[in-house]
């Protein structure tokens, strides 16, 4: 097979996933399996770039052309599992996504038993970035605990805690107010270890009752009701991911309810109003218009974007 795509083009695998095939890895599992084929020849690496011109297939099935880069805000609601497929037959975020968003890769995850903000995107390189430990995005969560934490329970978080032999990173913990038998926090985190928060707290005895993500790295929950999604406006990639420009843009956000009720969820309430939960996004009623364009810290604590970015979905559907 003739290459002259080693110096042009991109990655096999990132057109790969841009075309909704797959995230990079299983792409590259794929390939090392022969069941990727460039021009008519089965390739045995995934260090190949190809271009536009190369016809690339699939079991040899030709993949769809790569769309743009895309990100979502979804507010995840309590009760669904945040994976393709769950062991013990329970629901998914994916199956109650909308059809219209095609196939798309959740950021980390949220357990079951948490609530708020997932990002979703159609690309793997955003997935990955988003991802690594390394960026350090941090995540922001409104956390209820029953019991009275003081200054002193919180100390070993702020500090760096290890828990089952695993080392936790030191948390940005803040004890906003003592409700009866609860009380509530605000914890930031750069990593997202597995359950890390019930975990680090349960580690000086807190237990976790209610979870809910409110922001990562730049993007913000902010009005999503439970179930709906929001569309990351395409400059606000550009300025916050380093992601290339579309052709064209949506000029208005579009919200988008679930494809099914997973029952009844709870709503933004007195509870979470806490003087933590307040950032510098504002008040304001929501509206059919796009957002103020309002400030809020990205994680290098300098630079500044619009605060929850939207924009009009407008992706193909796929069968996942």
């Amino acid at each position: 097979m003739e290459n002259s795509s080693e110096k042009t083009g991109e990655r096999i695998a990132k057109i790969m996933a841009r075309a909704g095939v797959a995230s990079r890895r299983e792409v590259e599992r794929m390939i090392e399996a022969g069941r990727v084929s460039v021009n008519g020849t089965i390739i045995e690496s995934p260090a190949l770039n190809v271009t536009g011109a190369d016809k690339i297939c699939v079991d040899d099935q030709p993949i769809s052309e790569p769309e743009h880069a895309r990100l979502w805000l979804y507010y995840k609601p309590l009760g669904l599992v945040t994976s393709n497929s769950d062991e013990k037959d329970r629901e998914t975020v994916f199956d109650t996504l909308p059809v219209e968003l095609g196939r798309v890769l959740s950021v980390g995850r949220l357990d079951i038993n948490s609530e708020g903000l997932l990002l979703l995107t159609n690309d793997g390189g955003i997935k990955r970035k988003l991802e690594l430990p390394t960026t350090g995005w941090l995540r922001r969560y409104r956390v209820r605990v029953n019991g009275r934490p003081t200054e002193e329970t919180l100390a070993p978080l702020r500090a760096g805690i290890v828990v089952d032999g695993e080392k936790f990173q030191p948390m940005n913990i803040s004890l906003d107010r003592q409700q009866g038998a609860n009380a509530w926090l605000t914890v930031s985190i750069r990593e997202g270890k597995n359950r890390e928060v019930r975990r680090a707290l349960a580690a000086v005895g807190l237990t976790v009752n209610r979870l809910l993500r409110v922001s990562y790295g730049p993007f913000r929950l902010g009005e999503l009701k439970p179930g709906e999604i929001e569309e990351v406006k395409t400059r606000v990639l550009r300025d916050q991911l380093g992601q290339e420009p579309l052709a064209e843009e949506a000029e208005k956000p579009r919200i988008v309810r679930q494809r099914k009720p997973v029952g009844k969820m709870p709503r933004h309430g007195t509870e979470l109003d806490a003087p933590a939960s307040k950032g510098p996004r504002g008040g304001g009623k929501r509206t059919g218009k796009p957002a103020d364009k309002r400030s809020f810290p990205d994680r290098s604590g300098g630079k500044s974007a619009p605060s929850r970015p939207s924009g009009k979905p407008h992706g193909k559907p796929r069968g996942r």
